[in-house]
């Protein structure tokens, strides 16, 4: 697995590419660079036009909660399911499932009420979710078939880097349309800019091919390194990379009963992974709160709200350019633990702001620690795995993350509700100092 989307970028084979090869990295560029179009606008944007429209912070919070559940109930069936299907297909066509908010999005705006828009959102969040499990397998599987190893470095960095300037550009520019424009035609245009990108992305899945002598695999080695994940269906600053990091490894899990599936939990891996799953609790607690303090408590418009976006996205890029160096250096568990510390200080920060600048500095930290985490996280589950029985155990991790994930982010919003948005931002800061300490002690 690569670990720096600097030596990814550069890790480019000597000899030449085949033409059929070249044609589907070409494709899988044009993918990132729709997806990065529609995260940048309407993902960056879908929490904050929730809450300008008066949505509460349970649902906000659903966001992120509601995808986590559908997750633990689709992801199991829909790997066994995929592993007998021809890839690229089944890829395009969970595309187009799971991409059709983007367009509904639009008519929601300009026809229904703000309360039943908000519940009529959610609703879509949670149906399209379902397709996103299959795309989420599905199209890193894909990745693994159609780019040979000696190549993926050089293609997953390239992504990487079209991810991160696309999402750059259409931050930028629904920033300046919603500062120019009344709420609602300004949120019209950002959807349909987030649609179009949605549109070119699945355009250029449809365009993949697979060898005819290709087996209908979905493992090819370890996870990718590709920040641009298929399926998130929203993208605040501070969420991880690795959302989906062990999504793919399911399609290999052939457990009947739940006895199989949680046989990792009798080996050494147990303390590890609930390490984890108390460090996920804690990352997601506050992260449906962000928006909902930026709006309500601060008064940031969408301008300044961009600016938040711009500055996380400009420095996870560049911190990730220094992540091959950081993990020779000072080793994965090192980083993991390091990076768990840095994130507490977002929730903190963010809690004695008054204005934009303090959320500035959070948003650099937050960027730099994410862009490492990403990369550190996934190679030190790699490290602690058996690597005679890996599926079995990533699925264990899978399952947990979307427990924490879930959970999190209910447990922020109850608190949010009970207590307000400061006092939880605050215990959100010592739940992941404290899970600092648990992954120093179990990581």
């Amino acid at each position: 697995m690569s670990t720096s989307i600097a030596a990814a970028s550069t890790a480019k084979p000597a000899e030449t590419v085949e033409q059929p090869l070249r044609n589907n990295f070409l494709y899988l560029y044009g993918d990132i660079a729709g997806f990065g179009i529609a995260s940048g606008t309407t993902l960056a944007f879908l929490a904050i036009y929730l809450t300008r429209i008066g949505a509460s912070t349970t649902a906000v919070s659903l966001l992120t909660a509601g995808p986590a559940l559908v997750n633990l109930f689709v992801t199991l069936p829909a790997g066994q399911w995929i592993a007998s299907r021809r890839l690229n297909r089944l890829v395009f066509r969970s595309a187009m499932l799971s991409r059709v908010i983007y367009p509904l999005l639009i008519p929601l705006v300009l026809w229904v009420s703000p309360a039943v828009q908000t519940q009529a959102i959610l609703l879509l969040v949670m149906l399209t979710a379902i397709p996103g499990a299959f795309l989420a397998i599905g199209f890193n599987a894909l990745l693994a078939e159609i780019v040979p190893e000696k190549w993926r470095g050089h293609v997953m960095g390239r992504r990487n880097a079209i991810l991160a300037l696309t999402m750059l550009a259409g931050s930028l520019l629904a920033g300046q349309i919603l500062t120019r424009m009344p709420l609602q035609q300004g949120y019209v245009i950002v959807f349909a800019l987030g649609a179009i990108g949605a549109a070119i992305s699945t355009y250029f899945l449809a365009l993949i091919k697979l060898r005819d002598d290709h087996q209908m695999r979905v493992f090819q080695g370890a996870p990718l390194a590709d920040a641009g994940r298929a399926t998130r269906l929203y993208l605040l600053p501070d969420m991880p990379l690795q959302r989906t990091f062990a999504i793919r490894m399911l399609t290999r899990v052939q457990a009947r009963n739940m006895r199989t599936m949680l046989a990792p939990l009798r080996t050494s891996f147990a303390p590890f992974v609930a390490a984890l799953f108390f460090f996920h609790f804690a990352q997601f607690m506050p992260i449906p709160l962000f928006p909902l303090y930026w709006v309500r408590e601060l008064g940031l418009d969408d301008q300044a709200i961009s600016i938040v976006n711009l500055t996380f996205y400009m420095v996870m890029f560049l911190a990730s350019l220094r992540l091959g160096q950081l993990t020779a250096r000072f080793g994965n568990r090192r980083l993991l633990v390091a990076t768990a510390f840095m994130i507490t200080a977002y929730p903190l920060l963010t809690a004695l702001s008054r204005d934009i600048r303090l959320v500035l500095v959070a948003s650099v930290i937050g960027g730099i620690a994410t862009a490492i985490m990403g990369g550190a996280l996934g190679n030190r589950l790699l490290e602690r795995v058996p690597s005679g029985d890996r599926p079995r155990h990533l699925a264990l991790y899978n399952l947990s993350l979307n427990l924490a994930v879930l959970g999190g982010a209910l447990t922020g919003a109850f608190i949010a509700e009970a207590m307000g948005l400061h006092e939880a931002l605050f215990l959100a800061f010592g739940m992941r100092a404290l899970a600092g300490v648990v992954l120093l002690a179990r990581a």
